[in-house]
């Protein structure tokens, strides 16, 4: 587990971070509050925060208040006040300011042991209940609000970093007549079939998900619009090399996609994005499926 700690006493401090380490917690160590909030601000921050109360420049209780009201994520910060103080009042003090528990110092390492086994438990539920909420449970996929949401985490990375993103929406070729053809069983198993392909065809990077019906959206950080429609024609070959195997026998699939990307639109917020790439899958279907076309500045919507 990652593991911030933030105490101004060096003794202390190494002490603790040592006890951390030997249980192969991996450790990022401050001395303040306003540490603290700049290391929660970065990407990959950690989701289990210990604080001294008494600190300078922030203490415990006011990073623990400006923690609770920073911009939602996805991950809950779980947060273990540790002081000297020993009254009721104080305890109550911490949980009013935000904190999840409250560990008195000098610590006992038991008792620090328990509480880390609590936190622990807390932040495992919680990313159980996120991924539950977030992916789709045919085929494993981001749902369409998670897959929306990588692609506004990925537009806002863009523009402080000055590169494209390119997206990809696609779309399975006669699809209904599938369904009908051999009953929604084997749909199903053609869905999970091409998102399995789609997954192994992208770079490690590539978000995937599942858009809605047998529709997926592809989001390509860092992806020029020529890279993007060479990603879109090799995972286009990986749906229709072969035949998905299902329990009605071999089914024969083939899927069609639109590419688009920021560098090319004159508006690169998500909805104009998707709705550049929508058009140009259009295109794709209307000049004969299995095929990708790539969308130009004047399908984004003025």
């Amino acid at each position: 587990m990652k593991i911030l700690l933030a105490d101004d006493e060096h003794t202390s401090r190494k002490i603790l971070t040592r006890t951390l380490m030997e249980w192969d917690h991996e450790v990022m160590a401050v001395t303040n509050g306003t540490e603290v909030i700049r290391a929660l601000s970065e990407e990959d921050a950690p989701a289990l925060v210990i604080l001294d109360w008494i600190m300078p420049v922030m203490d415990g209780l006011s990073a623990c208040r400006f923690i609770r009201n920073m911009p939602k994520k996805n991950e809950y910060t779980y947060i273990l006040i540790l002081t000297g103080k020993t009254e009721k009042k104080d305890l109550l003090a911490a949980m009013d300011a935000g904190a999840d528990d409250f560990l008195q110092k000098p610590f006992d390492k038991d008792q620090l042991r328990v509480r880390l086994r609590v936190a622990i438990r807390v932040l495992e539920l919680q990313t159980s209940l996120i991924h539950k909420a977030s992916y789709d449970m045919l085929t494993g996929l981001m749902n369409h609000g998670a897959i929306l949401d990588q692609l506004n985490k990925e537009l806002a990375r863009s523009q402080r970093e000055k590169k494209p993103v390119a997206v990809i929406v696609a779309d399975l070729d006669h699809f209904k007549e599938i369904n009908d053809t051999y009953g929604h069983q084997v749909g199903d198993s053609v869905l999970a079939e091409a998102a399995r392909r789609m997954q192994s065809a992208i770079r490690c990077y590539d978000h995937l998900g599942r858009y809605g019906g047998e529709e997926f959206l592809i989001v390509l950080p860092g992806c020029s619009c020529a890279d993007a429609c060479r990603l879109a024609n090799r995972v286009r070959n990986s749906i229709g090399f072969s035949p998905a195997q299902t329990s009605a026998g071999l089914v024969p699939f083939t899927i069609s996609m639109g590419v688009a990307s920021s560098w090319v639109l004159k508006n690169d917020s998500s909805s104009n994005i998707i709705h550049a790439a929508d058009e140009a899958l259009y295109v794709a279907k209307r000049n004969g499926r299995n095929r990708v076309e790539i969308a130009s500045a004047e399908l984004v919507i003025s």
